[in-house]
């Protein structure tokens, strides 16, 4: 094996490692936050989240509660790794070949469209409550991957890179429709400076900046005018990382690469718990069973656990079976069935597209949405260990 592929193998090794330890560490801050927030530390919860945060420098004044900084500011860090991910996926790994990306790209497509056409159909006739239709849609890379790491070595690799490919291609999907259904009312002078910026950041990437240090300076001001500009300022971390430099002299270290490294563990281990704390805590108080049946609990969780299996696995099937993709030798369709429920683990983006969805009305709907989030998550996380155990006991025999 050449250096190259060596190199690149032993990065998605780090890759995937990260990324399931970090679902761990997820469920953790998770099961912390509803436990905190249905117990007598309920109102420090809630004080804490509500934490007003300042910053002022002249003119220019930023007042948010801790709670939106952690959602509009921290997770444009984490969409910035998102962004990272996928310029390098596109030039130079999984999604560079039309044949590595076409079985993924296919279940990844599914996988978003029918869990959305299943909360449509629970919530159609309701303009508000249909604003969450993204919400089932979204797939979360480590929880799904921290389930593969608790099967061990029996996971064949092209398992791990079907799952994380459309995983990748999911989180592309769920940019493009933050960027176009959730942005509120524009600002014309704050687009401008931000088109400014975005023209920097080019101008830079063309002639040859290197230095991380520049694109991290005129990233934040970026990220301050799509802020204010009405568009969600998370995206910002995904342009600036288009602009980042991934192709250099074999002599030059790589600053993609090198900030993608730098990111990962402090966003695996950090950001994202810190994120899970601050969203998943849901109060149960005066909840009945009933609840989970309302028409946005029933449409994710449905969305989640049946959308996400007829999705992934469907158009999969159907891809093979016409022959727009050619399934790995070494992979059979009950390891793609088990891997299909468990695309249904949203967690993470699911949380995060509902605060977007929810923003104007924080309260009755946002919490009904992480119930369902919650529900269906725990039901898929479950459901494809044990489809994926089993299937993984027997022969590879591939299914006709």
């Amino acid at each position: 094996m050449s250096v190259k592929p060596r190199r690149a193998l032993e990065a998605l090794r780090e890759f995937l490692k990260l990324e399931s330890a970090s679902g761990i560490i997820l469920v953790g801050a998770a099961v912390l936050a509803l436990i905190i927030n249905n117990s007598p530390l309920s109102s420090l919860y809630d004080l804490f989240l509500n934490t007003p945060v300042e910053i002022r420098i002249g003119a220019l004044y930023i007042g948010k509660p801790l709670l939106l900084w952690i959602n509009d500011g921290l997770m444009a860090i984490f969409f910035l790794l998102i962004g990272l991910e996928v310029k390098r996926e596109i030039l130079d790994g999984q999604l560079s070949s039309l044949s590595q990306v076409a079985l993924p790209g296919f279940a990844a497509v599914g996988g978003m469209a029918i869990p959305a056409l299943i909360y449509i159909f629970f919530n159609l006739g309701n303009s508000e409550t249909l604003s969450g239709w993204a919400i089932p849609a979204a797939t979360d890379i480590a929880f799904a991957l921290g389930i593969l790491a608790l099967l061990g070595s029996r996971v064949p690799l092209s398992l791990k890179l079907f799952l994380l490919t459309l995983a990748i291609i999911d989180d592309l999907g769920a940019i493009v429709i933050i960027a176009i259904f959730y942005s509120g009312d524009l600002s014309t002078t704050s687009l401008i400076l931000a088109g400014v910026s975005i023209a920097v950041l080019i101008a830079m990437n063309l002639l040859g900046v290197r230095r991380i240090a520049a694109y991290v300076v005129v990233g934040v001001i970026l990220w301050i005018c799509v802020l204010k500009s009405g568009v969600h300022a998370t995206l910002a971390g995904v342009v600036i990382a288009f602009a980042i430099p991934l192709r250099t002299n074999e002599d030059e270290p790589c600053p993609l690469r090198e900030m993608e490294h730098s990111l990962h563990p402090w966003i695996a281990f950090g950001i994202m718990p810190i994120f899970a704390f601050a969203n998943a805590g849901v109060s149960l108080q005066g909840m009945s069973f009933k609840t989970l049946f309302e028409p946005i609990p029933i449409g994710i969780a449905l969305g989640l656990i049946i959308g996400k299996q007829i999705g992934v696995f469907g158009f999969s099937y159907a891809a093979v079976k016409l022959g727009l993709a050619k399934l790995p030798s070494d992979i059979n369709w009950r390891m793609i069935y088990g891997t299909s429920i468990l695309c249904g683990i949203g967690f993470t983006m699911s949380l995060f597209i509902s605060t977007l969805a929810y923003e104007s009305s924080m309260g009755e709907y946002a919490i009904s949405a992480r119930i369902g989030i919650l529900v269906g998550s725990f039901i898929s996380a479950i459901g494809g260990y044990i489809i994926l155990k089993t299937s993984l006991k027997k022969d590879n025999d591939l299914l006709e």
